[in-house]
């Protein structure tokens, strides 16, 4: 099956939106496709700001209204403690929502963004979404990362080379409580390093510390610009390290 073929078998969806390369595409796709697509994006403390305005951006260009939906994800004890599969229970919060207000906005199937180079296996949050019988058309068509890149390209979209972003929450260890505070130093630092010109990398939190994690091409720069990065990240971090190692998911 092509997503032509979904969106014909799937003439009304409702899609969980992020803003991201894979979702943005789905949503493209969609609309080309002339379907009743109604796109949600859940704003939450793990999701930044630039993320909202991207999302708002790309249904504007596309032409598609987009709902935001707000909601206190620390207000969850299971999320809030941070264990291992954290992201089922957060994933279970979020897309019952998505799917509560879908439903009442007269939208039975939800999709989601997860493409074919994504591995489902036995993670959390794809655990959540089987559960709750969230559809994955790009995943379910073959389609790949790399693809939905090539294909977001030559559509015009400006999210084709936008690198992978996962949520604030993943910035903090495992097993370490999760606070709002913490979130928005992780946030606002993060953003120091966006306007440095650094477009794929994190800062997670290690006691109490930034370590900052870039990808190997920037590695050298980044030790050259110490003093400037020291100097940004002042204002919410004590400490800040480089870790040696790099990049992680």
């Amino acid at each position: 099956m092509n997503l032509t073929g979904f969106f014909k078998e799937n003439p009304k969806i409702a899609l969980g939106f992020s803003g991201g390369v894979d979702s943005s595409y789905l949503l493209y796709a969609a609309a080309q496709c002339g379907v009743d697509i109604k796109p949600y994006f859940i704003k939450t403390a793990f999701q930044p700001e630039f993320e909202l305005e991207d999302a708002r951006r790309f249904a504007k260009q596309v032409g598609v209204e987009l709902t935001v939906i707000s909601h206190e994800i620390l207000s969850h004890e299971e999320v809030v403690k941070n264990p291992a599969n954290r992201c089922y229970y957060c994933k279970t919060v979020l897309f019952g929502l998505l799917k509560e207000r879908a439903v009442s906005d007269g939208y039975t199937v939800l999709i989601d963004g997860t493409n074919a180079s994504d591995d489902v296996g036995d993670r959390p949050g794809m655990r959540a979404l089987k559960e709750m019988q969230v559809r994955s058309p790009l995943r379910e068509c073959g389609l790949t990362k790399m693809e939905i890149r090539c294909l977001s390209k030559e559509a015009g979209l400006f999210t084709w080379n936008k690198p992978a972003y996962a949520c604030l929450a993943t910035r903090i260890q495992t097993g370490t409580g999760i606070e709002a505070e913490m979130l928005k130093k992780v946030e606002h630092a993060e953003e120091e390093l966006f306007q440095m010109g650094y477009t794929d990398f994190r800062v997670r939190v290690f006691h109490g510390a930034a370590r900052l994690q870039f990808q190997p091409e920037d590695m050298m720069h980044a030790i050259e610009k110490r003093k400037e990065i020291r100097e940004r990240l002042a204002p919410w971090f004590d400490t800040v390290l480089l870790d040696m190692k790099g990049r992680e998911p």
